[in-house]
């Protein structure tokens, strides 16, 4: 990992590697705090010229009308970054804290996948599709629809996931002709600079198509969700900064595609197998040390065996623990800054404060550096504490007992998110019966794993607007034009 110490990062904008103002900001390993290298600071007047530059790409090219250029630098893309694999995981695991192990799916190689996936669908999508004639107001007309580009995507991403989701916003922007300005979050801005590297050097992309502007100030964001010249903003993120990025684009009736936050509930069924249940919701809590949106952090458990699960739970995450992300056999990594493990940490001594108890973990792991919190379940808790409302993003699970299907159902809704869940019982029509009742974008029977590049992704309530991924998210960023013409 070491290869990437003490390097800089450049924007990417109109199609040169830019140093912005001059200005500098340092990236560190959250799992040594070693200050990896610094990446570029962009300002306000950066990020105009990086809108401007999308702009004209857009209106003053052939990119949104050639579909072959763009389905033939996707598939470039895509296959340079597969020649760099080795090198992107190493970037990512130190840059991002991620498991050497979920580098080999949804952390890099998944994404590098799936932008193949992306020119696949725009080059057999149907870009037109006759109506028929018809005869409205008495005239005979022959009628079409023909699907476009929105025009210049501002493509605002967090940092858990960032080669996915960077990725799932640049594969299906590009692919149905728009052109992308990419603010990637400030704690890790060499992920994103990396694959810029890529599309700089290893693409025919034009300049102007993809500007990739780093930065430590989120002001740009807003600058970027506001500016006329942006006509859809694609946001991942908290619910909190998603209402933002609405509000800052109101005023020009801005399209907004929103992932947002999620406090999903893993119902375990009084039928199901309940060491494997509670064994897999401590794996999922701990995976990325609970730092995904859609992980569940709730389990919901038949009370007449809660005491039993909470056993089981707190001895599955006292076996996962926390480990090295460069080691292959680590599940439960750093959290990505000291700013982020301070806020869990609140958070745990919030639940202490509702009446709350911890069956294991509750505080720092013991290690000599590092941004580690112990696995922690917590119990003695109602579906009413702010713990089990609110999105903590750590590796931190509550214990919830229901009485029956119809009351773990109401739990699992009882929440202002609706992202994902899961549903556990050995009767497999009764366990899809309470998942099609839970009122979320993704569901989990049994284990199933929803994710994949031709799988609609996004939620319900305050998780979000529209879908990502799949065929659903590529036409986040169509429009659709009807022609008619005299029969």
């Amino acid at each position: 990992m070491s290869v990437w110490t003490d390097k800089a990062s450049s924007l990417l904008v109109d199609g040169e590697p830019a140093p912005g103002s001059g200005q500098r900001f340092e990236t560190a390993n959250p799992a040594t705090e070693e200050v990896l290298g610094t990446a570029a600071n962009a300002t306000a007047a950066d990020m105009d010229r990086a809108i401007g530059a999308a702009r004209r790409a857009f209106d003053e090219t052939e990119w949104s009308r050639d579909l072959d250029l763009r389905v033939h630098c996707l598939e470039q893309l895509s296959r340079s970054l597969r020649e760099r694999a080795d090198e992107l995981r190493e970037l990512t695991i130190a840059e991002v804290g991620a498991p050497r192990f979920l580098t080999h799916g949804a952390q890099l190689d998944a994404p590098i996948a799936d932008v193949a996936h992306f020119a696949d669908i725009a080059a057999g999508y149907e870009w037109t599709r006759d109506l028929g004639v018809a005869e409205p107001m008495g005239m005979p007309s022959r009628r079409w629809t023909r699907r476009e580009a929105v025009g210049v995507v501002g493509a605002i991403t967090p940092w858990n996931f960032p080669h996915q989701i960077n990725l799932a916003k640049l594969g299906p922007a590009l692919a149905a002709g728009n052109t992308v300005v990419l603010k990637p979050a400030p704690d890790t801005p060499w992920c994103a600079a990396a694959v810029g590297e890529v599309l700089l050097t290893e693409t025919d992309i034009p300049p102007g198509v993809v500007n990739i502007v780093t930065s430590d100030d989120h002001a740009l964001g807003a600058q970027l969700s506001s500016d006329d010249r942006v006509d859809l903003v694609s946001f991942t993120g908290s619910t909190a900064t998603g209402r933002a990025v609405m509000a800052a684009g109101a005023a020009g009736i801005k399209r907004t595609f929103l992932e947002l936050g999620g406090k999903s509930a893993f119902v375990v069924l009084d039928d199901a197998d309940l060491g494997a249940a509670c064994g897999l919701a401590a794996f999922t809590v701990c995976t990325h040390a609970g730092q995904g949106c859609a992980l569940t952090t709730r389990l919901l458990v038949p009370r007449a065996h809660y005491d039993e699960a909470v056993q089981l739970t707190a001895q599955a995450l006292r076996g996962i623990g926390v480990g090295d992300p460069d080691d292959p056999g680590t599940v439960c990594g750093p959290l990505i800054s000291a700013r982020q493990r301070d806020r869990v940490e609140s958070y745990l001594g919030l639940a202490a404060g509702e009446g709350g108890e911890f069956a294991c973990g509750g505080g720092r792991a013991e290690r000599d550096r590092g941004f580690f919190v112990e696995p922690t379940l917590i119990t003695g808790l109602s579906n009413q504490s702010r713990v089990a409302r609110e999105e903590i993003f750590g590796p931190v699970l509550v214990i919830l007992p229901h009485d029956g299907d119809d009351d773990a159902v109401r739990i699992a809704n009882d929440s202002p998110y609706g992202l994902s869940g899961a549903v556990h019982g050995q009767d497999l029509e009764r366990a899809r019966g309470v998942a099609a009742r839970i009122r979320t974008g993704t569901v989990s029977v049994n284990g199933g794993v929803w994710y994949g590049a031709d799988a609609p992704f996004g939620g319900y309530k305050q998780s979000g607007i529209g879908r990502e991924m799949g065929v659903a998210g590529f036409e986040e960023y169509l429009e659709t034009k009807l022609v008619a013409e005299p029969a």
